[in-house]
């Protein structure tokens, strides 16, 4: 232990010396993890934390599931390639079989799978994929504010997009990609009437509707995949994160129709349809290019982490206990006024940290106060998150596998770090909300 401790001091010196500022995390959660199973870390000062981040939720099971770490050591025994850029292998072919098995058969029945590097390149394949289907190029994407309550008023942000009955002037747009759940922006769910609203308008004009499940998708907000709320089917999915079992695998996932033969990115330079292909392969925001798309390693940890969801039913679990952990979390919003809004779906969840008023208050205020909250957590073995574009977005994303003892232990600690936060505030004898106390 004592060697591990020494590796921890070094590791934490030199890191910002060598690596730039962007490292975010790090600067954030100062956790030199060594060992880790499920939702715990053991750090190498030993101390032990429980991991409400989840890689982002890319870890749908939790850190070293035995599924996963088996189906690793299973490519490594057997002296499989590692790396055969996007050639068809028993690996991979399990990997599509799986995926298609958890999507609705009227996807699944005609769809078509095109590996990603991951980052931003799945979002840029779809997007050149549904310019080069229509031949148009204006894609839209629904953001920018959060989703309204009432889906079908008339403006700018349902309907704006979409030329109306008769009119004319404007074609429509390439396709329109939405997010199920703008986790970046603070945890935002889109209310499943207005998805369907979406649908039946770019149904209506023939606009390919690009679902990005990245984050929310294998379980992770209580359905299999989060369009599946709402009752739609899109044209094509964005997909990365938890589908590679913990490591970097990401894929498009799109009809048929939309590009069979010659799509964005061949080296023959034709789109569906034989129009171009935009952008050309290489290039920026190319489709289907890049050395390490569909890597054998984490296909077959994405495959064993797809069929474990799907037959352990962990979608119905997160659906459950996500509701407990809401409810749990909106009792602890009604007892501290710096806590706001709590929003969220399945084991995905974000607390709103607001002014010490109660209301937006002072720029940068309520970030400082989640930056507070997110310590205090780590000060009691807990690691959360910090998001949206005011930083100020407490957001929990415990593994699917996390039982109701862990998840109890994980809100304790929670409201722990807010009463101490709203302790040592100034104004902590106006903070708490009145008819309410300390529990």
């Amino acid at each position: 232990m004592a060697r591990e401790s020494g590796a921890y001091e070094g590791a934490s010196r030199r890191q910002p010396v060598r690596e730039p500022a962007a490292r975010t995390y790090a600067r954030a959660l100062p956790v030199v993890p060594v060992r880790a199973r499920g939702l715990t870390i053991e750090g190498a000062d030993g101390r032990r934390y429980l991991d409400c981040v989840s890689g982002g939720g890319t870890l749908a099971l939790g850190h070293n599931h035995p599924v996963v770490l088996e189906a690793i050591r299973a490519v490594l025994d057997s002296g499989a390639p590692l790396h055969v850029m996007d050639l068809t292998t028993p690996v991979e072919d399990a990997f599509v079989t799986e995926l298609l098995r958890t999507l609705p058969p009227e996807l699944a029945g005609h769809a078509r799978v095109r590996f990603c590097p991951t980052g931003t390149d799945p979002v840029a394949s779809a997007v050149s994929l549904v310019r080069a289907a229509t031949g148009r190029s204006r894609v839209i994407t629904v953001a920018d504010e959060p989703f309204p309550d009432e889906p079908f008023p008339d403006g700018p942000f349902h309907d704006g997009p979409f030329p109306r009955d008769g009119e004319a002037g404007q074609e429509p747009p390439a396709g329109l990609l939405l997010e199920p759940v703008r986790s970046e922006a603070g945890v935002f769910p889109a209310a499943d009437a207005l998805v369907r609203h979406l649908r039946a308008r770019t149904a209506e004009q023939a606009v390919p509707l690009v679902v990005d499940e990245t984050g929310t998708g294998v379980g992770r907000t209580g359905a299999y995949w989060a369009f599946e709320h709402s009752g739609v089917t899109p044209d094509v999915l964005i997909l990365a994160k938890a589908i590679g079992g913990s490591l970097p695998l990401a894929a498009v996932v799109h009809h048929e129709d939309l590009g069979e033969t010659g799509e964005p990115g061949d080296s023959d330079g034709a789109g569906a349809a034989g129009r171009p292909a935009s952008p050309p392969a290489g290039g920026p925001g190319a489709s289907g290019t890049g050395a390490f798309r569909g890597n054998q390693l984490a296909l077959a940890a994405g495959a064993a982490t797809l069929a474990h969801v799907r037959e352990h039913r962990l979608a119905e679990h997160a659906a459950a206990l996500g509701g407990r952990m809401l409810t749990r979390l909106r009792a602890l919003a009604a007892e501290f006024a710096c806590l706001g809004d709590v929003r969220g779906r399945g084991l995905m969840a974000g607390i709103e940290l607001t002014a010490p008023d109660g209301t937006p208050g002072t720029p940068g205020t309520a970030a400082r106060l989640a930056a507070a909250v997110r310590r205090e957590c780590l000060r009691r073995g807990l690691i959360v998150d910090v998001t949206g574009p005011g930083a100020n977005v407490v957001r929990l994303l415990p593994p699917l596998i996390v039982t109701e003892e862990q998840m109890s232990a994980v809100l304790d600690r929670l409201a722990e770090a807010v009463r101490a936060v709203d302790r040592h505030r100034p104004d902590s004898t106006a903070a708490i909300r009145a008819g309410h106390g300390p529990r």
